[in-house]
């Protein structure tokens, strides 16, 4: 059976930074795709940046290019979201998901396993 589990959410200021950490266990394989999905209080769900570990391929929304960087720990299904210079409009509940093979992107349609979610909120 297929785990997610994310930590890493907590309380910033404006400008500061978290490290969120997924960790998926029980495929067989370690080339999957995984991702992480955010979605604030009265708005839809938006996928924020994924990545296939097979082959390092990285996504990105435009809302948080060059300021959050998606990564994985070698050889293990273990994926990180650095965030820096956060925003207020950063705060959400923060979702790892994964699906085995490439990413589908950011929709979130294509990923089958999913965690409970953990909580970032950027106070100004």
């Amino acid at each position: 059976q297929v785990q997610v589990v994310e930590s890493g959410g907590d309380s910033v200021q404006a400008g500061g930074s978290l490290r969120l950490s997924c960790v998926v266990s029980g495929y067989s394989t370690n080339t999957i795709c995984m991702g992480w999905f955010r979605q604030a209080p009265g708005k839809e769900r938006e996928g924020v940046a994924a990545i296939y570990t097979g082959g390092h391929k990285t996504y990105y929304a435009d809302s948080v290019k060059g300021r959050f960087t998606i990564s994985q720990e070698n050889g293990k299904n273990t994926a990180y979201l650095q965030m820096n210079s956060l925003k207020p409009e950063d705060t959400a509940m923060y979702y790892c998901a994964t699906e085995g093979g490439p990413c589908t992107e950011l929709e979130a349609y294509g990923y089958n396993f999913w965690g409970q979610g953990t909580q970032v909120t950027v106070s100004s």
